[in-house]
């Protein structure tokens, strides 16, 4: 199967290159070998008519290729479901997110199905036609090389490798892996303390295409960092978070470093680690590791300054109830007083958490907490009424709401969103913007963007705003990133 990114000969002069605008877009199988790579891998060049080019890890695991150990395919970037309007690609690409997200180890295409709202033969045709495999390979290649992954990188017991990868046991794990890799998952272990030598403690990496603009995106981090939850400095992010993993719930601490090229550090605590295979989708979308950087330079070059910053990146989040209700405490405030609310939000309502980095000791509130919490109780922190009745009704309505469940199109998800008082179009496309990383999102009435996109002029009415923002889709969210930046 070749690529569809590019034809065979050009897929060939980019493995030459070394071309890293492919990378998680292109893999090579080498038939001499058996082995499949990314394009960015630094061993010899295999002979041309050795080749044969796959646009997913899960093709080329398909025709029976393993995956390097060397440039390790698992690390690199993935493609993204919202970069096409075509309705069936789309599907097809948010089936591959629900998958790459997916914790149950029973899953099949009937619930990924019902979840996207098709029929499961639609599914299957759709997802054949983009991805080149089935949803259930595609599921079983995201598995064996999250377990790969995690065998290298960790020490966690060769049992729990494969529940964080989402197998139903030990028995099934190990046969799987041997049938795809023809290998034994230890002989991974081996190699990863060979590599790790006696120094510092394992952590997971994850790729990303450069140019990646760290400095601001911790820029924009820093101001919004809540005390007792996030700490940001210049090479990294530390933080706490909470989240659910094949019915469990895990809570402990993460740090990202920003300390080595095309790479993000990962480093967990001991509670995290089964967690792996939930948390690495979130940490991927949190710092938007997949984005395509050269598309989006093509979008801002559209910007009349000039002033676009190579490899800019939207952050987006890891918990999306705490994104939620951040939006609405920031409602017609400066970004300080909404920090400061948070803060005092979590105080109140947050979870301590034990043996945490200083500065990184609570948990996010919970909506099962603020769902039981009274107008009064939120008021007393400074925020206003309205607010506080906003608060409760989100965090009443969670569990039920298509942006908690990432379910349908952002519009339908935005127009569900505005049906909860006090929460307007702009909160919504915030929401949106960040909670689901949603490339194209422009909020409606922000005063700083109409002023930046009047040009020193009078203030543009509505209309004549959102078609001044027309010639930045699909990404637009990284548009309102920029013009708030240089506001």
């Amino acid at each position: 199967m070749s690529s569809e990114i590019l034809p065979p000969d050009a897929a060939y002069a980019a493995l030459q290159a070394r071309d890293a605008r492919f990378d998680g877009q292109l893999y090579v199988g080498v038939t001499s070998t058996g082995i499949y790579c990314r394009p960015v891998c630094r061993v010899r060049l295999p002979r041309r008519e050795n080749c044969r080019f796959f646009s997913t890890a899960a093709q080329a695991e398909a025709e029976r290729f393993r995956p390097c150990m060397k440039c390790r395919p698992e690390l690199a970037p993935r493609p993204l479901p919202w970069t096409t309007t075509d309705a069936s690609r789309t599907l097809a690409a948010q089936a591959a997110a629900w998958l790459d997200a997916c914790d149950d180890a029973e899953a099949s295409v009937e619930q990924l199905a019902a979840h996207l709202g098709i029929t499961s033969r639609h599914l299957r045709r759709i997802f054949q036609a983009e991805h080149g495999v089935s949803p259930l390979q595609y599921l079983q290649t995201r598995r064996l090389l999250l377990a790969k992954a995690l065998l290298t990188d960790s020490t966690l017991p060769v049992q729990e490798v494969a529940y964080a990868a989402g197998f139903a046991g030990l028995r099934r794990f190990n046969a799987a892996f041997v049938e795809h890799y023809r290998l034994q998952p230890t002989a991974l272990r081996r190699v990863g303390r060979e590599g790790r030598g006696a120094g510092p403690a394992p952590r997971l990496r994850l790729a990303y295409r450069e140019p990646y603009d760290v400095a601001g995106v911790l820029a924009f981090l820093a101001p919004r960092a809540v005390a007792g939850v996030e700490a940001v400095d210049d090479a990294g992010v530390t933080r706490t978070l909470a989240l659910t993993h094949a019915g469990r719930r895990h809570a402990g601490w993460l740090r990202v470093s920003f300390d080595k090229a095309r790479e993000v550090g990962v480093e967990l605590s001991p509670a995290l680690w089964p967690a792996a295979g939930t948390l690495l989708p979130l940490l991927r979308g949190w710092l938007d590791l997949d984005a395509d950087p050269q598309a989006i330079a093509a979008a801002l070059a559209n910007l009349q300054d000039g002033s676009a910053v190579p490899g800019q990146r939207l952050p987006g989040c890891l918990d999306r109830f705490e994104l939620a209700v951040r939006a609405v405490l920031g409602q017609q405030v400066t970004v300080a007083a909404a920090r400061t609310l948070a803060g005092r939000f979590v105080e109140r309502f947050g979870e301590p958490l034990a043996d945490a980095p200083p500065g990184c000791d609570r948990l996010f509130p919970t909506p099962e907490r603020i769902a039981a919490a009274t107008r009064d109780d939120i008021a007393s922190l400074g925020i206003i009424g309205r607010r506080a009745d906003s608060l409760v009704a989100l965090a009443q309505a969670w569990p039920a709401l298509a942006f908690a469940r990432r379910e349908g199109t952002p519009e339908a998800a935005a127009d569900e969103l505005t049906q909860i008082p006090g929460i307007g179009p702009w909160t919504a496309g915030y929401m949106l913007m960040r909670g689901w990383s949603w490339p194209d999102s422009f909020p409606p009435g922000d005063v700083v963007l109409r002023k930046a996109l009047s040009r020193d002029g009078p203030l543009l009415p509505p209309k004549a705003y959102l078609a001044a923002a027309e010639r930045f889709r699909p990404f637009r969210s990284y548009a309102v990133l920029h013009l708030w930046r240089h506001a």
